[in-house]
């Protein structure tokens, strides 16, 4: 059976970014790529797996025993987050680490001080970025850990089991993971999305979300002739942005509380355009996030004539509604993972999954950790016996639903 470290590093080697400008599916080809190495794995193993023409990967392996075991589906996605380079991805791999700090080069580095958390990881072996690029452990630990249990299971007859469902999705970092994902043809009663952080984490909640892209109109006049006349839009953004919460950024706040995220500025004196999430797992506070911006925007062009328009779309809900009534498959989870020597972290997503839109789609999908840290950055990583870990939680929920 091939080492889930290798698995992780071939998957890794392959650019996967996707691109929130982009209107394809999925929105980058590169994918794909990575994609049909997956079908091509599954069919080796000699599982029925297809690939269809929105990036979809879905496999199949049949129940080995007679009993009535609901079928149990287990997810990742395969793209990487655009916010840093994921291409020509050179892992460092730290074996018996010391519990310091790690160098990466360009003058990055892993410092304890800043992430303790390191030290849990003591004498255990952690793969890093070599400080260029992000790592890609989110989520291809998450698909190294499907893999090899589903490689597992194939070479081990003697594994009880009903039906298991596999899939691997593309853009879920740009959220259109699941937008044209056929539950109906996945075929399973409830799954378990593998795209979770450190290990022991297990999440039924997520923000609600939704985001604002903003225009602003400026007026471009010579500035040696511009007293009365210029409208600077890069300032008119600016005194937008600054009549929003400061306390209500991503960097001041945690647990249950929801932010207002200014994700991109982009800007000349003629016309500028910002970018924003807004998250809360409150509906109700969230709508109110929603007005604070457009109250905002009005003010604006009260002030300055209408040079503001705003687009403020939902995205996608909190899980907590359609899990709950399912609350067993957090529970089997919570128990798998003790099974497995972990203490369970049951806590809220401060972001989003699949799992979340899949939920809304009549697949019940809490959120199971992959392993990693620091995500979507140049200071990634991910302890390799975490992933060892959720692939033996993975099996784990297969024993439970099969009685083992």
């Amino acid at each position: 059976m091939e080492k889930i470290l290798d698995k992780f590093l071939r998957y890794v080697s392959f650019d996967t970014q996707s691109c929130e400008e982009s209107e394809s599916q999925p929105s980058t080809a590169k994918q794909l790529k990575l994609l049909e190495q997956l079908r091509s794995e599954l069919e080796s193993l000699g599982i029925e797996a297809t690939l269809d023409e929105f990036g979809y990967v879905m496999a199949s392996i049949p129940a080995n025993t007679g009993k009535k075991i609901p079928r149990i589906g287990f997810i990742a996605h395969v793209d990487t987050s655009p916010d840093a380079p994921g291409n020509d991805i050179k892992p460092q791999i730290i074996e018996k680490y010391d519990g310091g700090d790690i160098t990466l080069g360009d003058g990055k580095a892993l410092r304890v001080s800043e992430f303790p958390e390191m030290t849990q990881y003591k004498g255990q072996t952690l793969i890093t970025t070599d400080g260029t690029t992000l790592l890609g452990a989110d989520d291809k630990a998450g698909v190294a850990e499907i893999m090899c249990a589903a490689e597992y299971i194939v070479n081990h007859p003697e594994f009880e089991h009903g039906e298991i469902r596999i899939a691997f999705t593309p853009d879920e970092e740009i959220g259109r993971g699941v937008v044209k994902f056929d539950v109906k043809k996945f075929g399973a009663d409830f799954g378990y999305t593998m795209d979770g952080g450190m290990i022991g984490e297990l999440e039924y909640e997520n923000f609600n979300a939704a985001g604002a892209k903003i225009h602003v109109a400026g007026r471009n006049i010579h500035p040696g002739y511009a007293k009365g006349k210029m409208i600077n839009a890069c300032l008119v953004a600016m005194e937008l942005n600054a009549m929003l919460p400061v306390e209500q950024r991503p960097e001041f706040t945690q647990g249950y509380e929801g932010f207002i995220h200014l994700t991109s500025f982009k800007g000349v004196v003629e016309e500028a355009d910002m970018s924003y999430i807004i998250r809360d797992h409150d509906a109700a506070r969230l709508e109110t996030k929603k007005k604070v911006i457009q109250e905002a925007v009005n003010f604006i062009n009260a002030k300055y004539g209408n040079i503001v328009t705003a687009d403020i779309k939902d995205q996608y809900r909190n899980m907590r509604e359609m899990v709950e009534p399912h609350f067993h498959i957090v529970e089997n989870a919570m128990k798998a993972m003790e099974m497995a020597g972990i203490k369970p972290r049951v806590q809220p997503i401060r972001g989003g999954t699949d799992g979340a839109n899949l939920s809304f789609m009549g697949l019940p999908c809490p959120n199971i950790f992959a392993g990693g840290h620091n995500f979507h950055g140049k200071l990634e990583f991910v302890p390799l016996e975490s992933m060892e870990k959720a692939t033996e939680v993975i099996l784990n929920i297969i024993k439970l639903y099969a009685g083992a």
